[in-house]
């Protein structure tokens, strides 16, 4: 069986691209330049094709003859000054991919989301799953509005053409080559971090997200949402477990949320400033249930410790970090 790979030159998709041919999959990958991300050891495994995907044809030149796609290079907006835009965009491109696997006649649609579309539990007494959804326009947020955007857009083109929907929870691992999540591990480890608040995230390592996506071809649901997460941890443990696995003493001093959303008002009034959308978006942080993904794809993580000391061992092996 053959896949198509986007995104295989950054993080997730490294991963996705690395699982499929362990799975026995021929791997094709689409880049716009010639780079190989975290692929260097196994690029010589892996058929590279050049396109973009503004560019519907070289989509289905890419996807032609692919039983599965694999799609973890959606829009990452980066700043939220033109939300409106950046939805538009998210959107269009989305679209694009969508049409371009049909034309290509690809059996099967593996769509990589985002936590951010995870709304609130709807009732209380539970964790957030995936019957709960991001409400358009609570965050102020282009990335939160952009990645519902999409995803509702693959969710709907179910009918016509198998997609499944993956959403990881905050990802971490080897394979970072542009850290997005993982630069807070490398704020941690260089000591940058002094403080931390109340608050819960679900963390996943890289490799098991993409073990997910290999099992979602065979036994994910066409048009369904997986939450594809590991361990709730508040966030004094992951900073606590990250500076050990660094080897450096973890943050001891506790802002209260006053103080935490006092800095985020005054940073959104800064003209010409912008915090990062994870500091701005620190509100909608959760923990979630993993339970579907469990009983369905047979989603198994392991412990965030392990992860850290993976991921430190491997920013200090591509000199991220000084040893």
């Amino acid at each position: 069986m053959k896949a198509l790979v986007l995104g295989a030159t950054g993080f997730i998709g490294g991963q996705i691209a690395r699982a499929a041919l362990a799975a026995g999959y021929a791997v094709r990958c689409l880049r716009r330049r010639h780079t190989v991300g975290a692929l260097a050891d196994v690029a010589h495994h892996i058929e590279w094709v050049m396109g973009d995907l503004d560019d519907v044809g070289s989509l289905v030149q890419a996807a032609s003859g692919c039983s599965v796609v694999f799609h973890a290079a959606a829009h990452y907006p980066e700043s939220s000054r033109d939300i409106a835009g950046e939805v538009v965009y998210a959107r269009t491109q989305m679209e694009r991919v969508l049409e371009a696997a049909r034309r290509a006649g690809v059996e099967r649609l593996i769509y990589t989301s985002s936590l951010t579309t995870v709304g609130p539990p709807s009732e209380p007494g539970r964790l957030a799953d995936e019957r709960d959804t991001y409400t358009p326009g609570s965050s102020n947020s282009a990335y939160y509005e952009a990645k519902y955007a999409m995803e509702q857009l693959a969710l709907r083109a179910a009918d016509g053409l198998p997609v499944v929907v993956l959403l990881p929870s905050a990802v971490f691992g080897p394979g970072d080559v542009k850290p997005t999540t993982g630069q807070v591990l490398l704020e941690v480890a260089r000591g940058h971090i002094p403080v931390y608040f109340d608050g819960a995230i679900n963390v996943i390592d890289g490799r098991d997200v993409a073990a997910a996506h290999i099992t979602a071809v065979e036994r994910g649901r066409p048009g369904q949402r997986y939450i594809i997460g590991g361990q709730n941890l508040t966030l004094h443990q992951f900073l606590a477990a990250t500076a050990e696995a660094a080897g450096i003493t973890p943050p001891q001093l506790k802002l209260p949320w006053t103080v935490v959303n006092a800095i985020i008002r005054v940073s959104d009034a800064l003209p010409g400033f912008e915090l990062p959308e994870n500091g701005r978006t620190l509100r909608f942080w959760q923990p979630l249930s993993t339970l579907k993904a469990e009983r369905e794809l047979g989603l198994i993580a392991r412990p965030f410790e392990e992860t850290a000391r993976d991921t430190i061992a491997w920013f200090r092996e591509h000199r991220y970090l000084s040893s």
